[in-house]
């Protein structure tokens, strides 16, 4: 049976590349799409999640614009590693004929309301589902899983020291999600995404798999990316963060991880960090499961047979040079 759900985002070159997966991917029945402001303003995101469905053929699925900015912080934006446009600076033209919707925050909390077995992967910011929770926290009763890519734990942040970019835009909401869900979160963060890189050489094989549309979206969108993850960490590639939640959601042999309390600071030197309780010092109940291990080739090999159909043999030829 497939799997109700949500996708929360923040489009976004990487946030594009996990919803083609999950787009693609059968597993899945996704309800909506709702943008909160992030990698790009929430207006620019939910343009740019309508370009991937019309990509993917799949404008049936509605895109809903939610908040526009974090719930105490100022709002900054991930516009140099993505583009001013969100997608490579690529100046894409927008889809006739299909707008978003406002409401994303109402959105999400009808739909767990009025549907059975809905789980939410977010994939940005947590500020539309923090507003949801607020707005109608007995609406997540009903709730049946909640996957975050965000936080790190044993590995370093991306946009300082000790945060990732995701909780360090809006840790106010962040924290709340995390002191407020009524289900385990599933905690994707940088320990296991820092580990799915594209690569040139995977790129190049792409180009092999036989959807030139798919491929070439791909390749416009990722450059910048490359260019940007070369100056600031020289990676030969791009870390592709948010396709990774999408396949663990779909596949728990992809990532494995220990349960935990996690807090997000607030304020301070250290503002957006993750703080996980290895030791149990608060003896707080667990609040997360935190990924740490991760099978890279698996993931890779998920993402090229979903979006390059009936390609698996080819694809799992490839092996180790993935």
């Amino acid at each position: 049976m497939k799997r109700k759900v949500i996708i929360d985002c923040d489009p976004g070159i990487d946030d594009s590349l996990a919803l083609m997966l999950a787009l693609k991917s059968e597993e899945l029945d996704v309800l909506g799409i709702t943008v909160c402001s992030g990698n790009v303003p929430a207006k620019i995101g939910a343009k740019n999640a309508i370009k991937v469905l019309d990509i993917c053929d799949r404008k049936d699925i509605p895109v809903y614009i939610g908040e526009e900015v974090p719930l105490v912080r100022e709002l900054i934006t991930a516009q140099d590693t993505h583009g001013d446009d969100g997608v490579g600076d690529n100046n894409y033209p927008d889809i006739e004929g299909v707008e978003p919707k406002n409401g994303g925050v109402e959105f999400i909390v009808n739909t767990l309301k009025n549907e059975k077995d809905v789980s939410i992967i977010a994939l940005a910011p947590l500020t539309n589902i923090a507003k949801a929770l607020k707005l109608d926290k007995d609406a997540f009763a009903n709730i049946d899983e909640f996957v975050t890519m965000g936080g790190n734990f044993k590995s370093n942040g991306n946009c300082s020291p000790v945060a990732e970019f995701n909780y360090w835009v809006d840790p106010h909401a962040a924290d709340y999600v995390y002191k407020n869900m009524p289900v385990k979160i599933h905690m994707i963060g940088l320990d296991v995404t820092r580990k799915i890189v594209l690569t040139p050489n995977i790129l190049e094989f792409m180009s092999r798999l036989g959807n030139e549309k798919m491929y070439n979206f791909i390749k416009e969108i990722t450059r910048f990316y490359i260019d940007f993850h070369w100056k600031q960490e020289g990676i030969i590639g791009c870390v592709i963060n948010d396709p990774l939640a999408i396949a663990y959601f779909m596949d728990r042999s992809i990532c494995s991880g220990k349960e935990y309390f996690v807090e997000i600071e607030e304020e301070g030197k250290a503002i957006g960090m993750t703080i996980v309780d290895e030791f149990d010092f608060y003896k707080k109940e667990k609040n997360a499961l935190v990924l740490t291990e991760v099978d890279a080739e698996k993931t890779m090999k998920m993402f090229m047979n979903k979006i390059f159909i009936n390609n698996e043999e080819l694809i799992e030829a490839m092996g180790g040079n993935l």
